[in-house]
């Protein structure tokens, strides 16, 4: 199991906030052995813009997008990106797609959130073809390239990617979602998983890997885990406390909420439904308080380095093989702490990356 590094979205709390930021963490992240480091986007910043950025600044570091949304460009456009992102980190690009939800989806992109198995199925298959440099031409369901009634004629990349096959991964949280990752995608971006249920995500993925003829080796297990190091177990907690009810609590509208589903299937649905009904209802305090303790303790890493390292092992023995972490710091100096304590906590788990 590998280390990564969450950015999330410049401007946020937390690791990412300011760009020198970003980037001291980052190049602290590249010097303990990080394998890659993330950038998110939703309705704040983007991704691409700071990972260019974080590209020209590091040199060993693979650097990925967790994720680029969907919804928010052309399959071309997510290819002709891909392919320029990759040249400028010399080969150390990883594209990461989600469809995002629907009230982003339609709400900021004006993209409709219907059928999105059937449409990132659709886009990948463009943007794998873009990077391989066909001729683009695309008959489905959502994607007609060219278009049948107008000028357009198919096209070819006009640049040579410096790879053809740059990895892909796909967000995702409901079970078919995680199984078509397995089936087209070279790796598997996941949140809040907890180890002790990580058997059935995986179940997911090995059906989606069987639909395609192989299985799950060499392909990414991706979990982005919220970190909070400290003595105190339960001021860790709180730390994480509002990020995770905000996920929970507001990511969606009351009907589809992804992450409260998640919540309640492995063992939290009183709960889930209650912090939702709370933050979408606008108490915002409420809800984070009815956020339990056990299930942030199970899908965050609080506590001692030792603490930590216990859990390491866990996700590393449930087949997680990158962890990607978010830090939560007061200032600069707590986050490069952070860093290096999660480097030393590998080390105490005796987990090779």
């Amino acid at each position: 199991m590998r280390l990564g590094l969450n950015l999330r979205y410049l401007g946020s709390l937390g690791a990412g906030a300011r760009p020198r930021e970003s980037a001291q963490y980052v190049r602290e992240a590249e010097r303990l052995g990080f394998s890659v480091a993330w950038a998110a986007e939703a309705f704040s910043s983007d991704a691409v813009s700071l990972l260019g950025w974080l590209a020209a600044q590091t040199s060993r570091i693979e650097l990925g997008t967790a994720v680029m949304q969907i919804p928010a460009r052309t399959p071309a456009m997510t290819a002709m990106t891909a392919a320029t992102l990759d040249l400028l980190s010399d080969g150390r690009f990883r594209l990461g797609l989600g469809v995002s939800g629907p009230q982003v989806a339609e709400g900021w992109h004006g993209a409709r959130f219907e059928k999105p198995l059937a449409r990132t199925r659709e886009y990948v298959d463009i943007v794998r073809m873009t990077l391989r440099r066909k001729t683009v031409a695309y008959d489905g369901e959502h994607y007609r390239l060219p278009l049948p009634d107008g000028p357009g004629k198919p096209l070819q990349l006009g640049m040579r990617p410096r790879r053809k096959d740059i990895p892909v991964y796909l967000a995702a949280v409901g079970p078919a979602n995680t199984r078509l990752a397995g089936e087209i995608a070279d790796g598997w971006l996941s949140v809040f998983l907890q180890p002790e249920f990580a058997h059935e995500s995986l179940a997911e993925l090995r059906t989606g890997r069987e639909r395609k003829g192989v299985d799950l080796r060499g392909f990414d297990v991706v979990a982005a885990v919220p970190v909070a190091t400290g003595r105190n177990v339960a001021d860790c907690a709180d730390r994480v406390r509002a990020f995770t009810t905000h996920y929970v609590g507001g990511m969606g509208s009351r009907q589809h909420n992804f992450y409260n589903r998640l919540m309640a299937r492995t063992g939290f649905p009183d709960e889930a439904e209650q912090v939702q009904r709370l933050y979408l209802d606008g108490n915002l305090r409420a809800a984070v308080e009815a956020m339990p303790q056990e299930f942030l303790d199970r899908t965050a890493l609080l506590g001692s380095t030792d603490r930590i390292a216990d859990r390491l092992q866990a996700y590393a023995e449930a087949g997680v093989t990158t962890l990607s972490t978010m830090i939560f710091p007061a200032d600069v100096e707590e986050g490069i702490a952070t860093l290096r304590s999660l480097a030393e906590a590998m080390e105490k788990a005796g987990i090779q990356g």
